[in-house]
């Protein structure tokens, strides 16, 4: 007898669920299903499920596929449950391709491509779900199809870029249901749009979708011309729609912690701020605008939108492209200093000097859960941890789904004039440098 075992939340219960475990029943003699706790949904950072336990074993279990069904509850789980059962073969989904290979010890490993086109037509007549698409120019998804797989309700469907050749490589990379050159076709269907196309058309296309009643999230800058930004915004509002900026570090929960500490004086009066980041650290190579543009936001974020001067002191290689910067960014009271690394060695770190202490965030700050205060009067750190998963982005997105049901377009994360501050600062330095 072949025994097989898999896994999943299966929330929001729809076809692709169900061809699944049937693909998984017809490669065995005996199914054993594996529904995660709640639990253990939140420790994974899965946001937003809706459909409790028992539900979602209960839609397993009217499958009649499982001849068996487990609750999954920790991390681990899997490797105990295919000793326990007696396992031959792990059946999983082709997003987690690669992933669970080290379990290729204990049993065969088998990944299954999704259903396409079926997945979310269920939910869809159901009005549970938003259909996600792609604006690009090249097959970096930027983790936007495996970060919106943790938040329940979204389901990324197609891409367009006006390379047909890139479009085509990244619906097959990341097995979405249509690919396009047509944008008005391409936005037919869909409530909304990611653009991560280069800057220099980012802002047309972000203007289309909004005029066309699309939701949008798009890199950061949206563009360097700060009446073109106000205008943007203009319009989601009179469109009633969402547009907010990839900026993930104001979604995590350790930085609004940090913010609302520090805001509190938990180091006494704001002396100084200090941002360091390596370009080739920051999200795999990310573009100079884009590298500072995290460190702009937590300034703003830290310290307000009313700043006295901008100073940028670049160095430049042989090539002409910036090897290292110094923006120095002066406030009425406080001075913020951003140092960029791209091809030379710099120390991730975020600084807050205060008058009576500091608080550091380590290494990768712009992707935290943890930092440390020392306060004046205190013997020792006092440290401060928060659990999450991924990188900001699944928050961002849950975020974006709240705010969409709440029918509110402007996000209190990071507001309008505060992603205006940063574009104009932005073109100050773009200018300057």
């Amino acid at each position: 007898m072949k025994r097989v075992i898999t896994y999943g939340t299966f929330d929001l219960f729809h076809q692709g669920h169900y061809n699944i475990l049937k693909r998984a029943r017809e490669l065995g003699d005996y199914l054993i299903v594996g529904v995660t706790s709640e639990s253990y949904d939140i420790e994974r950072g899965k946001l937003n499920v809706k459909d409790s336990l028992l539900k979602r074993i209960e839609n397993v279990r009217k499958t009649g596929f499982a001849d068996e069904i487990i609750i999954e509850e920790y991390q681990g789980q899997k490797v105990s449950d295919i000793i326990k059962y007696n396992i031959d073969l792990l059946v999983l989904g082709s997003d987690w391709k690669g992933k669970f290979d080290y379990l290729k010890n204990y049993c065969e490993v088998v990944y299954l491509e999704r259903t396409k086109n079926i997945s979310s037509t269920k939910l869809r007549s159901e009005g549970k779900i938003y259909r996600i698409g792609i604006v690009t120019d090249d097959t970096e998804d930027n983790e936007m199809v495996q970060e919106s797989k943790f938040v329940s309700g979204l389901h990324v469907e197609s891409v367009y870029s006006e390379d047909i050749s890139v479009a085509e490589e990244f619906c097959d990379k990341y097995e979405l249901d249509s690919y396009g050159t047509d944008y008005r076709r391409f936005l037919e269907g869909l409530e909304i749009v990611y653009i991560k196309a280069g800057i220099k058309k980012r802002a047309e296309y972000i203007r289309y979708a909004l005029q066309h009643g699309r939701h949008v999230v798009s890199d950061t800058p949206m563009t360097l011309d700060t009446g073109e930004q106000k205008a943007l915004f203009q319009l989601a509002k009179e469109q009633g729609v969402v547009l907010v900026e990839k900026l993930t570090l104001v979604y995590l929960r350790a930085f609004n912690q940090l913010v609302w500490l520090t805001h509190n004086e938990l180091v006494g009066d704001v002396v100084a701020v200090k941002c360091a980041v390596s370009q080739d650290d920051f999200q795999g190579g990310k573009s100079f605008n884009e590298t500072v543009s995290q460190a702009l936001c937590a300034c703003i974020k830290l310290l307000g939108k009313d700043y006295l001067d901008v100073n940028t002191n670049a160095v430049r290689g042989s090539d002409g492209g910036f090897v290292y910067d110094v923006i120095t960014v002066k406030y009425p009271k406080t001075l913020a200093t951003i140092e960029i690394g791209t091809t030379v060695d710099v120390e991730n770190e975020l600084v807050i000097i205060g008058s009576k202490g500091r608080i550091t965030v380590p290494n990768d700050w712009w992707n935290t859960g943890y930092f440390e205060a020392k306060v004046e009067g205190q013997e020792f750190l006092k440290r401060y941890s928060f659990n999450f998963e991924g990188n900001g982005l699944r928050y961002l997105l849950q975020e974006l789904t709240i705010m969409i049901r709440d029918k509110r377009t402007e996000c209190t994360r990071l507001f309008y004039e505060e992603s205006e501050t940063l574009a104009e600062l932005l073109k100050i330095i773009d200018q300057r440098g």
